[in-house]
């Protein structure tokens, strides 16, 4: 449900767009080059999120899951999200985090490692794990976009668990949507519908991650940066896009 409701809802607010990089061809070296170059555009326009599969994604503003879970469920993926205990005390929310399997984390006590065994039970019964690897916000308050910042050693060790794939997961422009201070964010929301900022989301090839923490930990926090670099791209390349349509120009795609 919270899925559906985050799709239904995020068109008032801004423009979701969704990429990928291109999936390997496995027929490439068989098929035509003209074949091969179609197969790889179509997966890019349709990227999916197979079964069973860990989406890490960067956390930069408390709109970022309304967003992301917008772009899974639009790619036919009802994930079930790893997020901060104090979600779950909030009324109507809590009891539908609970509904729906959500699993709490409890930093900093006894229980936080029951979080990633609750996670592996669900990549088990072939869910769609969703974790931020960072573990929490940015101290930034403007609506500036900043890299993903150093990831916590639960993904790396829910990935070494499990076996699954890692699918890195980058997205842009939620800070236009909420960022700053409780009244900048009232007023970020209030004025959204007017606005109606691009949100970008980008999805990197699945990776399988080391069994060594730390070394898994770096890979997919490089993986989970290039994917947002790639979606900050496509959202600079739009809003350029889009002055020059004001200005009357051509917008830079079609200029030789």
């Amino acid at each position: 449900m919270l899925s559906r409701t985050a799709a239904l809802l995020l068109p008032a607010f801004g423009r979701l767009r969704i990429t990928a990089d291109p999936a390997p061809a496995a027929a490439s070296a068989a098929a035509p080059t003209a074949t091969a170059t179609a197969t790889a555009e179509a997966a890019q326009a349709a990227p999916t999120v197979a079964p069973g599969s860990i989406v890490a994604a960067n956390h930069t503003s408390l709109a970022d899951p309304v967003v992301v879970l917008a772009a899974l469920h639009r790619l036919g993926a009802r994930p079930v999200v790893l997020a901060t205990a104090g979600l779950w005390r909030i009324p109507l929310l809590g009891t539908l985090l609970r509904h729906e399997g959500h699993i709490a984390v409890h930093r900093g006590t006894a229980r936080a490692a029951e979080s990633l065994d609750a996670a592996a039970e669900a990549l088990a019964a072939g869910r769609v794990v969703l974790i931020y690897g960072e573990g929490g916000l940015p101290r930034r308050r403007d609506s500036g976009e900043l890299p993903p910042g150093p990831f916590r050693s639960g993904l790396a060790r829910l990935a070494h668990a499990t076996g699954a794939p890692v699918v890195p997961l980058g997205q842009a422009g939620s800070r236009r949507l909420t960022s700053g201070g409780t009244a900048k964010q009232l007023a970020g929301l209030a004025t959204a519908p007017v606005r109606r900022p691009g949100l970008y989301v980008h999805l990197g090839a699945p990776l399988h991650l080391p069994a060594d923490t730390a070394e898994a930990t770096a890979r997919a926090h490089r993986a989970v940066t290039a994917a947002w670099t790639a979606a900050s791209r496509h959202a600079a390349g739009h809003r350029a896009a889009a002055g020059d349509a004001s200005a009357g120009h051509a917008p830079e795609s079609t200029r030789p």
